[in-house]
């Protein structure tokens, strides 16, 4: 079975939807508004199991699908078309591609704004004022403007993983650990 047949058919299907609604919201001018919308909806995704659970758990029907995600929308003052693509994502049972939509709607918008995304990987939260200094040493090395999206993660113990489009910087402490490792293993 190819495990990457799923993840594509998610994207295709995600990038057709978010296609539809940025253009729809760059014609209203709505971009801005948009962009909110998504931090909001993907910051309910990140924090809400009941969320995940109702888009993603085929048991529910159709009509409770959409229902629920368009009141949750209504609720959270997402931007209409947003909450219309979210119902009618419902209704054709596709509502499990909700975070593939945000990534590439926020990939669509950055690019509309001129900016890259850099995924980064600490140990510990970045303060607001490291996240600032990230982004601009990033901005001079790529030359355009960085949104930084941060993520935690304890295993690295120290550090940062920076990925920026198809370039990756490891400096946390796990992966120079494990090269130590390594470079004993070889020794030995």
């Amino acid at each position: 079975m190819d495990v990457s047949e799923p993840a594509s058919i998610s994207s295709g299907i995600a990038d057709r939807y978010a296609s539809a609604v940025f253009e729809i919201a760059n014609e209203n001018g709505t971009i801005a508004e948009l962009e909110t919308s998504l931090d909001d909806l993907a910051a309910a995704l990140d924090s809400s199991e009941e969320l995940r659970d109702l888009i993603g758990n085929p048991l529910y029907s159709r009509d409770d699908q959409q229902n629920a995600i368009i009141a949750i929308g209504k609720k959270m003052k997402l931007l209409p078309v947003l909450v219309n693509t979210m119902g009618l994502m419902a209704a054709k049972r596709r509502l499990f591609v909700l975070p593939h939509l945000v990534a590439r709607l926020r990939a669509k918008i950055a690019a509309h704004k001129g900016e890259v995304t850099a995924d980064v990987t600490s140990a510990t939260a970045l303060s607001p004022a490291q996240a600032d200094a990230l982004a601009a040493s990033l901005k001079k090395s790529v030359g355009k403007d960085v949104k930084v999206n941060a993520t935690v993660d304890e295993s690295l113990i120290g550090g940062l993983v920076v990925k920026v489009g198809s370039k990756m910087i490891d400096t946390s402490i796990r992966s120079k650990l494990n090269s130590l490792q390594n470079a004993m293993k070889e020794v030995g």
